[in-house]
């Protein structure tokens, strides 16, 4: 299928899960994400969810990288350059909702990308190679080409892998790991144990 094809298919399977059904999955997979050797290192990305585009509820996430005292790494999304700008997440940073819907920091201490050692990218859908589809603007794979090679780039998916994404860019950055609710998926590309 193609990228617009996943996007309109995966938007419509997230429109149909439930609240209750929303936050099961997000624990699994948080309880999932526990079992990889992903822990020793300091500084995490990781997005806030949209609640009302049925995200992945990074609560559970969030409160496992507090609970193991990690920097804990939140973005501002600029729409007029694509751009994401990266900020460390303390008890004093003020969030609110951008005009899309998407809660991100007002400001506070910038954090530079390759200070990033591990991401966990949003998607609506990724295929077996580690290829993803998100919104279709490009901010993750602008900000994940910023990053140092050895960044650990972690999916998050309510659903499986689909066989193939058909239309492929070459400037799309390919993850390490999806986990699901009920697998770990590993691909080839990546470059931990």
């Amino acid at each position: 299928m193609t990228k617009t094809e996943l996007r309109k298919k995966y938007k419509s399977l997230r429109k149909q899960l439930t609240k209750d059904s929303v936050d099961d999955l997000s624990i699994a997979i948080a309880n999932r994400l526990l079992t990889l050797k992903i822990w020793e290192f300091d500084f995490y990305h990781i997005f806030l969810s949209i609640e009302t585009q049925k995200e992945i509820n990074t609560d559970h996430i969030l409160n496992i990288l507090s609970g193991k005292d990690k920097n804990i790494v939140i973005s501002k999304s600029n729409f007029e350059t694509l751009e994401l700008t990266n900020y460390l997440l303390t008890d004093s940073t003020a969030i609110h909702l951008n005009d899309y819907n998407i809660p991100e920091p007002i400001d506070g201490i910038e954090i530079d990308d390759g200070k990033i050692d591990v991401v966990f990218v949003p998607l609506l859908a990724f295929d077996v190679n580690g290829n993803r589809v998100g919104y279709g603007k490009g901010f993750y794979d602008g900000f994940l080409s910023k990053c140092k090679p050895k960044t650990i780039k972690i999916g998050l998916s309510f659903f499986e892998a689909e066989t193939e994404i058909k239309d492929v860019f070459e400037k799309d950055v390919s993850l390490d790991y999806c986990v699901t609710p009920n697998k770990i998926y590993i691909f080839q590309n990546s470059s931990i144990d």
